[in-house]
């Protein structure tokens, strides 16, 4: 996964973060892809609360419901 760079961001769909009413802030954790998906996931087990990380979660899940099933199984 390259470095996503401010101005990328700028230009990703609210629809692509998992917080659309941050985007693109921080805070909003970019899903676009499944590389984002999976370090969204990480970066809100790190820093975030219980209901960013239910919401991360669940937005991961309806997008890639593989990685939440990869994760749950402790491959990643």
């Amino acid at each position: 996964m390259g470095k996503l760079t401010a101005n990328a961001r700028k230009h990703i769909a609210p629809k692509n973060f998992a917080v659309p009413s941050k985007a693109p802030g921080p805070g909003s954790y970019p899903i676009e892809n499944f590389s984002h998906a999976k370090n969204a996931l990480a970066r809100v087990h790190q820093f975030g609360t219980n209901a960013e990380i239910s919401q991360v979660t669940e937005a991961v899940r309806k997008k890639f419901p593989s990685l939440i099933n990869i994760k749950e199984k402790g491959k990643i």
